[in-house]
């Protein structure tokens, strides 16, 4: 096993310990018992600091808003599709590859709507959602997290009657691009090699929205 495979590891156990860790802080009522999550939740966080490669003094920033949650993170993704079959991508600004527009949702707000807020945030393009491509777990593609997240990823198309905007969010961006499917760039996000493929494959023919069954798993 690599030592990136042992990092990647790493962090799925810590994050496995942070869910158990934040759902007894949540509904245990025993000091004695809130006490022991809490210090299971401090190796959380250390475990996630060494598989990060960085100091548990930052990773603190994330005990609120990440370590402090039960349950995955729920994250969308817009596969932005044109009328001349260009699909409408960004350049990470985190690893210079290239990506769907998307991040995490927002409370109060509907998956779909999150894919469409980010899509804006992040490239200046309005857009609207179409259709479901489905929902990936970040676990079983070749995209690398620190944390367990659900990818819910929409087939959207953009809006004419709304022209392109500065992008609110540009600086998460190093460059923004249209793009068909044989012209893609080289340097693809690994979390969306996979799943481009399908959003081309909605946008042509449709069909059911992809989920982790046992046959798609084995594709």
């Amino acid at each position: 096993m690599s030592s990136a495979d042992i990092a990647q590891q790493l962090a799925l156990w810590a994050d496995k310990l942070r869910d158990v860790s934040s759902s007894g802080l949540r509904f245990s009522s025993n000091i004695y018992d809130k006490e022991n999550y809490q210090a299971a939740q401090n190796v959380a966080m250390e475990m996630l600091a060494l598989a990060s490669g960085v100091t548990v003094d930052e990773i603190e920033p994330l005990r609120t808003p990440h370590f402090s949650r039960p349950t995955p993170l729920s994250v969308g993704d817009a596969a932005v599709i044109d009328t001349q079959g260009r699909i409408l991508l960004i350049q990470r600004a985190d690893n210079a590859m290239w990506a769907m527009p998307g991040g995490m949702f927002e409370v109060g707000e509907s998956p779909a709507e999150g894919a469409v807020r980010e899509t804006f945030e992040e490239t200046g393009v309005h857009c609207r959602a179409k259709s479901f491509i489905g929902v990936f777990d970040s676990r079983l593609m070749a995209g690398k997290s620190r944390f367990h997240l659900y990818h819910f990823t929409f087939l959207c198309e953009p809006i004419p009657e709304k022209p392109e905007e500065p992008a609110p969010f540009a600086h998460e961006t190093l460059g923004v691009g249209w793009f068909t499917e044989d012209g893609l760039p080289t340097s693809i996000d690994p979390g969306h090699v996979t799943r481009i493929p399908k959003a081309f494959d909605m946008w042509r023919n449709g069909g059911p929205a992809f989920f982790d069954n046992p046959a798609n798993v084995t594709e």
